[in-house]
C-alpha cells in the first residue's frame, strides 16, 4: 500500500528526506546510512572536500606531486600483478589525447570494479599525481563517471564542485543533484537566534547564507580555504555550534554558584598528619592545586573543579588530602574509579596511608557480594565508613551514606554525566572534585570542562628519570629477553605485561597465566615471577604487590591492572606484549609504572608484524615523546574528538560540523562571547534572548537541568 505523500510539515526543516524531490524510500534507506533521515540532517551533511573544475587541466598539465584533478576516457581496465606477482592491483588507464594517466586501486571489490571502470567511459578523477616507470598515476583516486556534456553540466563542472561522503548505490552526482535541490528549496529556513550585536562583532555571514556558500560555492571562494573548512561559511557554521556549546555550559556554571553547599572550615589537622608521615614532599604544583581546592571547599556553595595531570603526577595524594578535611569536619568521601581494578589499586594505596589515622575505609565493587556486601552498606549508612572507594557500585540505590561531602571521580570522562549526577545526589550538594589523566591543553580544557573550575598538576616529583622506549618486533624477543635479564642482574625489577589473562580461542595472543608459567621454566628460571591479574581475590593483589615492593618478586607478569596506581621505584623496565593491541592514552599509562626511581628506565613494546597503520602510528610516537600533551594530541587525532574526551558520555552536545582540535580558535570566541551574554543576562530574560533558550533546549536535549554535575 502507498503511504499518501504529506504535503506540508509544520516545521520544514523536519521534513523526512523521501519526501523531498527526488528521494523515495529507496533512496532514503541509502541516505539513511549517513544519517540523513531529515532536511536538516541533509542540510548539515558538508562536503568532506571541494575540486576545482573551473579550469580541467589536460593529463599532460598535471604535475607530480600535486593533488590534481583531470578529464578522460577509459583506454584499459583490469587487475594486474606487482611486487614480484605477490600481491594483485586493479589499474585503470585513462587518455585524453594530450597524454596517460593510470588510476590504481591495491584493494577492492575486483568484480565492482570491472563493472564500474568500463573501457570507454569518461570520468573525471582527483588526487595526489606520483611518477612510476616514467608514468604518471594517481593512487585511490576519487572518481566520478561522467555522461553527457561537460560543457553544458554547469552542476558538476566549471565551478567548485562539493565532493560528498559516499556509501555504495549513492555516488557524487545523484547526491549533488539531492543537496541543490535541499539547499535552493530549504536553506532560507536556516536560521540563528545568536544576538545581532555577536554576528557584528564576530564578523559572521548570515546562517542561511552560510549554508548555501559552503554546499555550492560562489566563484570567488578560495578552494584552499574551503578544504581546510575555513571559509566564512564554514565559520559561521561552526560558530553557531560552540557558542550554543558554551552558552550551555555557562549556564550550568551559574547553576553550581547559585547553589547552597557545605563549608569546610577545619584547621586540616588530618592531612598535615598524612603528610608528616608520608616518605616524600608534594610537589609545587600538588601544593598550589590543594590550594585551589581548600579555597573552593572553603566557600558556601559546591567545589565544581577537575584536576588535571599526567600519568604519576600525583592526582590521587591531592584528592586524598581533600577528602581527609570532610572527614575531619565529620562527613564522609567517596572516590568513584571506572574499573574495578583501578577502584582496588586506590583501595590498597589509601588504606594503607589512612587507617593508621584512625581513618575507616571501605571498598565496594561488584565483586564484593552477599553478607559482606550488606555490612559495608550498614557501616556506610551509619557513618562508620568515612571514606568509600569503589566502581559504579558507589552509586547503586541500595548506597545511602550517612553525610556525603565530597565526590570524587576519577578518569571521569569515563563516566556519563547521569552517572556523576547519581554519585552527587548522595549528598546534599556534596563538592565534587573529578581528575583525569588525560592532558589536554589548557585552552580546551577550559572550554570542553566550562562549567568546572581547572587545576593543573604540571609537575612530576623530583628525581623521574626520562624513560626510554622502543618498539621490537617478534623476531626481536630474544634481544628483549637479555635486556629484562640484564636489568634484573644488576637488582632491577621488571614488569610484563599481557593483554589477556588466559589463553583466547578466538584471538591468536599471548596470555598472563601461560607466559607466567612458561617465562619462570624456560626462560628465567633463576630469577622469582609473580602473577598478577584482574580475576585475582583483592587479598591475593595485594600480596603480591607487597612481595614485588619488597623486592620478592623480580618480573612480575601481569596485564593492565597495573595500568594504574601502582608505584615501584626499583622497576626499571615495562615489556607490554602484543602492544598493537593497547590504546596510545594506555600505553602511556602502563610506562607510567616504571621510571620512578633513581635509574634510567626502558619501556619496550613487543609489537606483532600484522599491525594496522593506526597501531604503527601510536607506536611510533611512544618512541618519539614521553610528553603526555604530545601523546594525548596524537591519540586525539586518531580517535577524533567525540571518542577521545566522550563527548556522547558526557552530556554535552554532538557537533555535526565543529571539530574541538581544528577550530579551537572559534571555540575559544564563541566561549568569551556566550559567557559574556550570560553575566549581561544571567536568566536569558530579555525578549530578545527567549529563542535561546529554545535552542538551547533543543541542543542540550535536556541535560542543562543537571547544572551542577561536572
Amino acid at each position: 500500500m502507498n503511504r499518501p505523500q504529506p504535503k506540508y510539515f509544520k516545521n520544514h526543516l523536519q521534513t523526512p528526506i523521501q519526501y523531498v524531490k527526488g528521494v523515495g524510500p529507496k533512496l532514503a534507506k541509502l541516505l539513511e546510512k549517513k544519517g540523513i533521515e531529515t532536511v536538516e540532517d541533509g542540510l548539515y551533511f558538508l562536503p568532506r572536500a571541494y575540486e576545482d573544475r573551473r579550469q580541467l587541466k589536460k593529463i599532460s598539465e598535471l604535475r607530480a606531486g600535486k593533488k590534481e584533478t583531470g578529464f578522460g576516457e577509459i583506454m584499459l581496465s583490469g587487475m594486474a600483478f606487482f611486487q614480484g606477482r605477490k600481491k594483485k592491483v586493479f589499474e585503470v588507464l585513462v587518455g585524453d589525447g594530450s597524454g596517460m594517466i593510470t588510476l590504481k586501486w591495491f584493494h577492492g571489490n575486483e568484480r565492482y570494479l570491472l563493472e564500474r571502470f568500463k573501457k570507454g567511459r569518461k570520468l573525471i578523477f582527483s588526487g595526489e599525481v606520483r611518477w612510476f616507470n616514467y608514468q604518471k598515476e594517481i593512487h585511490h583516486p576519487d572518481v566520478e563517471i561522467v555522461e553527457g556534456d561537460i560543457e553544458e553540466d554547469y552542476l558538476n563542472f566549471k565551478r567548485i564542485v562539493p565532493i560528498y561522503s559516499e556509501t555504495e548505490g549513492l555516488y557524487q552526482r545523484t547526491l549533488r543533484r539531492l543537496m541543490k535541490n535541499i539547499v535552493d528549496g530549504y536553506s532560507d529556513e536556516l536560521s540563528s537566534p545568536i544576538p545581532v550585536e555577536i554576528v557584528e562583532r564576530q564578523d559572521l555571514i548570515n546562517f542561511s547564507e552560510a549554508f548555501r556558500r559552503v554546499h555550492f560555492p560562489p566563484e570567488g571562494e578560495s578552494i584552499e580555504k574551503l578544504n581546510l573548512q575555513r571559509s566564512d561559511g564554514h565559520r559561521r557554521i561552526i560558530f553557531d555550534e560552540f557558542f550554543f556549546l558554551e552558552l550551555g555550559l555557562a549556564l550550568k556554571k551559574r547553576g553550581v554558584a547559585l547553589e547552597t553547599g557545605i563549608s569546610f572550615q577545619t584547621t586540616g589537622a588530618l592531612a598535615q598528619k598524612l603528610l608528616e608521615r608520608l616518605s616524600f614532599q608534594l610537589t609545587g604544583a600538588q601544593v598550589r592545586t590543594l590550594s585551589e581546592i581548600v579555597s573552593d571547599m572553603e566557600k558556601p556553595h559546591p567545589m565544581n573543579r577537575l584536576i588535571q595531570g599526567d600519568v604519576g603526577s600525583g592526582k590521587t595524594i591531592v584528592a586524598l588530602l581533600a577528602g581527609l578535611r570532610v572527614v575531619e569536619c565529620g562527613y564522609q568521601a567517596a572516590i568513584m574509579a571506572p574499573t574495578e581494578v583501578l577502584a582496588e589499586q586506590h583501595y590498597l594505596t589509601i588504606h594503607r596511608w589512612v587507617e593508621s589515622l584512625g581513618v575507616q575505609v571501605a571498598l565496594l565493587t561488584s565483586n564484593i557480594k552477599g553478607s559482606e556486601r550488606e555490612e559495608i552498606y550498614g557501616r556506610i549508612r551509619s557513618g562508620e565508613v568515612q571514606i568509600v572507594i569503589g566502581t559504579h557500585a558507589v552509586i547503586q540505590e541500595q548506597v545511602e551514606f550517612n553525610h556525603l561531602g565530597l565526590a570524587i571521580i576519577d578518569e571521569q570522562h569515563k563516566f556519563g554525566v547521569v552517572q556523576r549526577g547519581l554519585l552527587k545526589k548522595k549528598g546534599e550538594n556534596p563538592d565534587v572534585l573529578v581528575m583525569t589523566a588525560t592532558p589536554i591543553p589548557r585552552t580546551l580544557a577550559m572550554t570542553l570542562y566550562g562549567d568546572l573550575d581547572i587545576s593543573l598538576i604540571d609537575e612530576m616529583p623530583p628525581g623521574r628519570m626520562p624513560i626510554e622506549t622502543k618498539v621490537f618486533p617478534e623476531s626481536g624477543r630474544s634481544r628483549v629477553y637479555g635486556v629484562v635479564e640484564e636489568e634484573v642482574r644488576k637488582g632491577r625489577q621488571v614488569f610484563i605485561v599481557y593483554p589477556l589473562v588466559e589463553e583466547s580461542e578466538k584471538l591468536d595472543l599471548k596470555d598472563a597465566t601461560q607466559m607466567a608459567e612458561h617465562l619462570q621454566k624456560e626462560v628465567f628460571p633463576e630469577f622469582r615471577i609473580g602473577l598478577l591479574h584482574g580475576r585475582m581475590k583483592s587479598e591475593e593483589k595485594e600480596a603480591i604487590m607487597m612481595e614485588f615492593k619488597e623486592k620478592k618478586i623480580e618480573i612480575l607478569v601481569a596485564t593492565t591492572v597495573i595500568e594504574v596506581g601502582i608505584d615501584i621505584p626499583n622497576a626499571s623496565v615495562m615489556v607490554v606484549e602484543h602492544a598493537e593491541r593497547f590504546g596510545l592514552s594506555q600505553l602511556h599509562q602502563l610506562r607510567g609504572r616504571i621510571g620512578r626511581g633513581q635509574y634510567r628506565s626502558k619501556c619496550i613494546l613487543l609489537a606483532q608484524y600484522r599491525s594496522s597503520e593506526e597501531a604503527r602510528i601510536r607506536l611510533r610516537a611512544m618512541e618519539q615523546t614521553n610528553d603526555g600533551f604530545k601523546i594525548a594530541e596524537q591519540d586525539l587525532e586518531l580517535r577524533g574528538p567525540g571518542d577521545f574526551f566522550g563527548i556522547r558520555q558526557s552530556g554535552l552536545p554532538d557537533f555535526r560540523v565543529a571539530h574541538i582540535l581544528r577550530d579551537t580558535p572559534i571555540l575559544i570566541e564563541a566561549r568569551k562571547e556566550a559567557f559574556r551574554l550570560i553575566q549581561e543576562d544571567p536568566d536569558l530574560e530579555r525578549p530578545s534572548h527567549s529563542v535561546l533558550k529554545e535552542v538551547l533546549r533543543k541542543r542540550w536535549r535536556g541535560r542543562l537541568e543537571m547544572a551542577a554535575i561536572g
